[in-house]
């Protein structure tokens, strides 16, 4: 099966119609979910290809591939291994924003009204990150969530 663009998000969908169709799920890593153009299989073992117009930057957990009378497709964000990072202030905040910044790690930010319940910089695992944070004695966690967006190379010029 090819795939050539998202339909939608599951969210988008009632309950009753989910609970009318059966649902494959295509589980993508954090680099998987960059590419527009790529092949996989489904948990139900079902192979299709993905060949994704250039308008569409990512994929998305809960972006709808596939759907017909009896069937769903839908692409689940495999967890991702990344250190949370929680300062005390904005002063370790900026701290640790410019150390990081200097190695080109890209970042999510998240509010205190976030499932965080604080603000939060999120970034992918590294133990060099790690050791960082240790030596400057700022508090984060590692944990493996499934992130709104995926984590890209960045991208910079001097």
């Amino acid at each position: 099966m090819l795939i050539t663009d998202i339909l939608g998000t599951r969210s988008d969908l009632s309950a009753e119609e989910l609970s009318a169709l059966t649902e494959e799920r295509l589980v993508l890593d954090n680099l998987e979910l960059t590419k527009r153009i790529q092949r996989g299989t489904t948990d139900a073992g079902r192979e299709i290809g993905l060949r994704l117009p250039s308008s569409i930057r990512e994929l998305r957990d809960g972006d709808v591939l596939h759907r017909d009378e009896t069937t769903l497709i839908t692409v689940q964000a495999a967890p991702t291994d990344v250190i949370v990072i929680k300062p005390i202030s904005t002063y370790e905040m900026g701290v640790v924003a410019h150390s990081l910044g200097n190695r080109h790690l890209q970042a999510q930010f998240f509010d205190a009204d976030s499932e965080y319940g604080q603000p939060v910089m999120v970034v992918q695992y590294d133990h060099t990150v790690e050791h960082h944070l240790d030596h400057l004695e700022v508090a984060y966690s590692r944990e493996d969530r499934v992130m709104p967006e995926a984590f890209r190379h960045a991208e910079h010029s001097h």
